[in-house]
């Protein structure tokens, strides 16, 4: 016989068993995740900012808990009847590293301000958000000395005679002006000190700033002495 035709079934075979590799399954596109409400944890959807936010209660019993700070804070504000809102921003501020809660609310020139309480804390223990018209919150003791007030003539000319010092807060407010076109700005002020227990070496004032409808539009240097 022709040695072709015996190696004819061979390679037969071994065609088909290539063909009959198995593929890899077809992964299903993954879906787009919606974190709207996904943002205060445990499916619970956001919650705008405002008044209903303001909590008051006694927080004894978490100093004593087996369970850590912010999880014994927020199962009591829901054991308490916290507003949505409270919670909402109870858990804000946890995600944050700063176990807290919102403990009053006014509105200054139609802007929302959130003071806060931090009842776990040592020193330091409020703090304010300003709540703009989208209910975006700006924490007036983060990132005080931000990049351009670094930049400023004012505040290197301050850090070449004080070049230990930086922002302890709470910051206080210091007042409001109007800018153009109907928008304000809030003024707060925080001290600048070398160390906690230091005496002030200056102070810096920082402008935050509204438009006409209440939405924050940036920060400005004030005043630094």
């Amino acid at each position: 016989m022709n040695p072709l035709y015996r190696t004819a079934p061979l390679l037969l075979a071994l065609s088909l068993g290539a063909c009959d590799k198995p593929q890899p399954p077809v992964q299903p596109a993954t879906p787009h995740k919606d974190v709207t409400a996904q943002t205060t944890g445990l499916g619970e959807a956001a919650v705008k900012l405002d008044a209903k936010a303001v909590w008051q209660g006694s927080l004894d019993t978490c100093r004593s808990a087996a369970s850590a700070a912010d999880v014994c804070l927020v199962q009591t504000l829901r054991a308490g009847g916290a507003s949505p809102a409270a919670i909402s921003a109870a858990r804000k501020l946890s995600a944050q590293g700063k176990p807290g809660y919102v403990s009053g609310w006014q509105s200054v020139e139609g802007v929302g301000v959130a003071l806060l309480e931090f009842p776990f804390r040592a020193n330091t223990n409020q703090g304010t958000w300003l709540v703009d018209a989208a209910g975006r919150t700006i924490d007036v003791d983060e990132d005080v000395l931000d990049e351009g007030i670094r930049n400023s003539p004012e505040y290197k000319a301050f850090i070449d005679k004080h070049p230990d010092t930086s922002p302890f807060a709470p910051a206080q407010a210091s007042g409001s002006e109007v800018l153009a076109d109907g928008g304000v700005r809030l003024r707060y002020t925080t001290p600048l000190r070398s160390c906690h227990a230091c005496a002030e070496e200056g102070k810096v004032t920082v402008g935050y700033d509204f438009d006409a409808k209440r939405n924050f539009i940036g920060k400005q240097l004030v005043e630094l002495r």
